[in-house]
């Protein structure tokens, strides 16, 4: 496919030889930023309904974005209607990219983060749902500020791409290749022939999670706004709240067992989700991703539990409360606290690190490896071992009583050890800048499964703001890679992916 429009030369000498198609690419990136300015006018909005005057920063940024989105589809005119994978990535790359710039504008224009690092990061964090923070003072920000932060996580959750698939299906014939381009992954579960009409019916049952629990939110005492912003985090799992201490700030039983079971919920195959709301139960309890999700949560949690009962001496509703919310905040990818696992006995640390890494399920707004991943890798060993003892007999790997591809487990063996080997290298850069070795370990790891809280001196109960600036940069790249699940910017810097024929 990719030589064949390799090879179509366009009349007006748009792609000439070329395996990119540079205009379409400007096109779609310009149609993408004028949906950005209008996600940003309802900022406004939040800021205008609260009598606030940083409502014109958002207007500002507005017409900043609009007008680098007219640069660009005035430099994609006459584009050839075509989209190779190719171009598949390379959109879905530099629209992150290029939503976090103008993202952050509101930001920094307005003086609520006046570093470009800092505001750069914030805004990654955002739409990548890792809810990291290098804020210090949030309650003194504005409604708008503190809105479009939520908001961000709210919009990346489910894809910034997906998201405009759904809304505002313009791509036409490259719908396919701009979703399997930002949904990579194990598998992809299509719950309709039509990318379009799968987006609508994953964002609305992305949008029940939101509203059932803003609604309980209110219920259990929070305001209309708190319960909002809160909603558009776990459904997302993000991790971005309105107050500096996050959920403990409420000090609520009722709201912590509400966003923990949000939480748990974000984190499984919404495409399950839609066989539950067609009468067909049984794919959801009988995914074998699920019960290992499940198992895992509460098995972490049992052990947790049983530490602060008997080391830190809570009893056993709030040791098992305190140990169900923090494992789900970091197995989920969430980023929420409601204590410091600091004061933790030292091996829940690890239990934590271990959450953050593996993540939600495959399907989900949670980052991580992914616990399908995880099963494929543990069935393909276990069958390693028994071939040992029995060379001649064929183990398959099975998930879901299907075999799983060797071309798959091929490819899960391949994205795991990339996954680790980028966060070490990532490590090592943060050690040369400083960083302390425990420290760097946890943001690190955590920026990459987009979790939010990491050990240390950026645990839960401290801001990232003491990073120095070019950790923050790095970062927020390894935030854009766990979001993108490492090979849509990877291709980025792989020097075949831009050859000419």
């Amino acid at each position: 496919m990719e030589e064949t429009i390799a090879k179509n030369v366009y009349v007006g000498g748009s792609r000439k030889n070329s395996l990119i198609n540079q205009k379409m690419i400007c096109r779609i990136l310009g149609f993408l930023l004028f949906i950005e300015g209008v996600m940003l006018l309802v900022g406004s909005a939040v800021s205008l309904y609260y009598h606030e005057s940083d409502y014109i920063y958002f207007i500002y940024s507005t017409l900043i974005t609009v007008g680098a989105g007219s640069l660009l589809v005035f430099l994609g005119r006459k584009a050839e209607n075509k989209l190779s994978r190719r171009d598949g990535y390379c959109i879905v790359a530099f629209t992150w990219i290029l939503f976090s710039v103008f993202g952050m504008l509101p930001f920094y224009i307005s003086g609520a983060i006046p570093s470009i690092p800092d505001a750069f990061f914030e805004i990654v964090s955002g739409f990548t749902t890792t809810g990291a923070t290098i804020l210090d003072n949030i309650e003194s920000l504005s409604h708008g500020i503190l809105f479009w932060r939520c908001f961000s996580h709210w919009i990346g959750g489910l894809g910034i791409v997906f998201f405009t698939i759904a809304v505002l299906p313009i791509f036409g014939v490259g719908n396919q290749v701009l979703f399997s381009a930002e949904a990579t992954g194990v598998t992809h579960d299509k719950i309709h022939p039509k990318v379009s009409i799968m987006a609508k019916w994953l964002w609305t049952v992305y949008l029940i999670l939101t509203v059932s629990e803003t609604l309980l939110l209110v219920w259990g005492g929070m305001g209309w706004f708190d319960a909002i912003c809160h909603s558009f985090s776990t459904t997302a799992t993000g991790g971005f709240s309105t107050k500096q201490s996050s959920v403990a700030y409420w000090n609520s039983p009722f709201i912590e067992y509400v966003i923990a079971i949000f939480m748990m919920l974000s984190s499984l195959n919404f495409s399950l989700y839609f066989m539950c709301l067609k009468g067909k139960f049984r794919h959801l309890l009988k995914d074998d991703e699920v019960k290992g999700f499940l198992i895992s949560v509460f098995t972490v949690t049992l052990f947790i539990t049983v530490a602060l009962i008997i080391n830190n001496h809570y009893d056993v509703e709030k040791a098992f409360r305190k140990a169900l919310f923090q494992v789900v905040t970091v197995h989920s990818s969430t980023g929420f606290t409601t204590d410091d696992y600091n004061f933790w006995p030292p091996f829940t640390w690890m239990l934590i690190m271990y959450a953050t890494i593996v993540g939600g399920c495959t399907g989900s707004t949670s980052g991580g490896i992914k616990v399908m991943r995880l099963l494929i890798l543990l069935r393909n060993a276990k069958n390693e071992l028994a071939r040992l003892i029995h060379p001649r007999a064929v183990f398959p790997v099975k998930i879901n009583r299907q075999t799983v591809d060797p071309l798959t487990i091929s490819a899960v063996t391949t994205f795991t050890l990339l996954f680790l080997i980028c966060g070490f290298v990532g490590w090592v850069l943060l050690m040369m800048m400083g960083v302390e070795l425990t420290d760097a370990f946890g943001v690190v790891y955590s920026s990459m499964g987009n979790a939010g809280v990491a050990l240390g001196h950026y645990g839960p109960a401290f801001s990232w703001s003491g990073l120095p600036d070019g950790a923050k940069w790095i970062l927020s790249f390894l935030m854009l890679l766990g979001r993108l699940e490492l090979y849509a910017i990877l291709l980025m810097f792989v020097p075949s992916f831009w050859h000419n024929r």
